[in-house]
């Protein structure tokens, strides 16, 4: 995926400011994809300059003032060229870069005890994300009001996925953790 896609995507849902851009990005979209705040502004602008959006300016007077962005038809064509087009990155979502099972794959050369600590550190962070998982869910159930209930049913699908994921990755930890904890390493 290209992030101007995926913010397209997401403007085509709503308009939205940078900044509620930026926050969809930090919070609810953080497992799915990450921008930096530099990455969101800089796209906005190029795709506006394309035509692919449109801004209005909107003067606040106890705020700061923002600025809102809607999608364009050339925008809408655009995202749903992306949105149908097969893409050789499906691969990529099965597969993809992982500096901690690189770490497992080479931890024959650390002693037990630092081992346990490598997968203990990793269950620790997984069960912080079984509870983030749960705040997200209640986020799509506060978006009942802003979206469809066809958009808000793959809200939910994209969560069963993170859920599901967190959830194997939990059981491969737990057994892995037995595995060494009950074999003579080191």
């Amino acid at each position: 995926m290209s992030l101007k896609h995926g913010i397209l995507g997401l403007i085509n849902l709503v308009p939205m400011t940078g900044y509620k851009l930026d926050k969809e990005f930090k919070d609810s979209l953080k497992y799915i994809w990450q921008a930096t705040s530099s990455q969101i502004y800089s796209e906005l602008d190029n795709m506006e300059q394309k035509g692919w959006l449109t801004s209005e300016r909107i003067v606040q007077d106890e705020k700061p003032n923002k600025r809102v962005y809607t999608i364009t038809e050339k925008g809408k064509t655009e995202l749903m060229d992306w949105m149908t087009t097969p893409e050789a990155d499906v691969n990529k979502a099965l597969t993809g870069k992982s500096a901690f099972l690189f770490r497992v794959l080479l931890a024959g050369s650390l002693n037990k005890e630092q081992s346990l600590a490598l997968l203990r550190s990793f269950r620790a962070v997984c069960l912080a994300r079984k509870t983030e998982q749960k705040d997200i869910r209640s986020a799509i159930s506060e978006d009942e009001t802003k979206y469809d209930h066809g958009q808000l049913l793959f809200f939910e699908l994209a969560a069963l996925h993170g859920e599901m994921m967190n959830k194997t990755r939990l059981e491969w930890v737990e057994k892995a953790i037995d595995i060494v904890e009950n074999t003579q390493i080191n």
